[in-house]
């Protein structure tokens, strides 16, 4: 029986963010759901790690008294697929972004593009994007970015302890990556580019798992929506 002490005394919910929005609208999403089911003033409800607008897939999003596992969920590996296309940069290392600068591509091979992978695989070091929302002197990176001014970036070690290339389609190559938490798929899309004396940027991201937690168990914010106002839902 869904009431409200259900999500109040805790829920891990999986939910397959859509793209476009943010790990904020989703959230306010379910909050807002959940609030006006059980004509709620507040609940806690958190996810367990950013998605950008641009990606898709899993987003845990804990209610009540298990926002308190947010951390402990956020250091677990975490599984994605997606599209580097190569030749090409932006500022964003995304789509978000136009493109700023192209490279040449004939001398990539599908052996080199596969080839090239293990320079990641392992503890590597890498710069965060500047378009990100980490925080520089109480400021977000993608502040300073929009303003058009430089700013120092410190490395951080990560962990990627698989990079496999699962296609390739002209300079589209898609890949199934897993890596610890703070990981940037962006970073490793430019990087990647790099590595192969061209360019890259991520065209496409979907995160797949989270752990042992798996988008293939999640619902949208839409049929969360849909459940919780069935009367079904107490039954």
């Amino acid at each position: 029986m869904k009431t409200k002490e259900y999500f109040l005394d805790g829920q891990i919910l999986l939910i397959d963010k859509p793209l476009k929005w943010s790990s904020f609208q989703a959230v306010n999403s379910i909050k807002w759901s959940i609030r006006k089911r059980f004509e709620l003033k507040k609940i806690k409800v958190g996810h367990a790690g950013t998605l950008d607008p641009l990606a898709t897939g899993l987003l845990i999003i804990c209610t009540g008294k298990f926002t308190k596992k947010i951390s402990e969920l956020q250091g677990q590996a975490k599984e994605y697929t997606g599209t580097i296309t190569l030749g090409a940069t932006t500022p964003s290392y995304d789509l978000e972004t136009e493109i700023d600068r192209t490279y040449p591509t004939d001398h990539i091979t599908e052996q080199l593009i596969k080839d090239t992978t293990t320079q990641f695989i392992g503890e590597i070091e890498q710069v965060p994007p500047i378009f990100s929302a980490l925080k520089k002197d109480g400021k977000r990176l993608y502040e300073y970015a929009r303003e058009g001014q430089e700013v120092e970036i410190k490395k951080r070690q990560i962990t990627i302890s698989e990079f496999e290339i699962t296609s390739i389609d002209g300079n589209n190559v898609n890949f199934r990556v897993v890596c610890s938490k703070g990981t940037y798929i962006r970073s490793l899309a430019y990087d990647f580019g790099k590595a192969l004396n061209s360019g890259g940027h991520l065209t496409v991201l979907r995160r797949t798992k989270i752990g042992d937690f798996d988008v293939n168990n999640a619902i949208t914010t839409e049929d969360f929506n849909k459940l919780l106002a069935l009367p079904e839902a107490d039954s």
